[in-house]
């Protein structure tokens, strides 16, 4: 079942502890980017025409040991999430070959 693309933001507030803020992005329309601020400090941004999540040095200020460990997390988390599309992508292909010879499964 394919679903239209969207994207699911959660606000948790209770009283005495920190407001808790979820985004999941479900979407082709997402962009990745990273800068560096004329000031000098870095980001690293995630964009889609609805929410904007942009990571930075601590308290915006320089650049920390923590914040290394942190891009290097991100860059770590993404090829994980890269080489999994990947593979799927090309089992999908791989299945889809398989269903033909005349791609609606009927015969050429």
């Amino acid at each position: 079942m394919l679903r239209d693309p969207y994207t699911y933001v959660t606000l948790s507030l209770s009283p005495g502890n920190p407001a808790n803020v979820g985004i999941s992005f479900y979407s082709p329309e997402l962009r990745a980017g990273a800068e560096v601020l004329d000031s000098g400090r870095p980001y690293f941004a995630i964009t889609s025409p609805s929410v904007d999540v942009t990571v930075s040095t601590t308290a915006a200020g320089p650049v920390t040991p923590r914040d290394v460990e942190i891009a290097r997390q991100i860059v770590r988390a993404a090829s994980r999430y890269l080489a999994e599309c990947e593979r799927l992508i090309e089992q999908q292909a791989d299945s889809n070959q398989l269903a033909l010879p005349g791609v609606d499964g009927s015969v050429a």
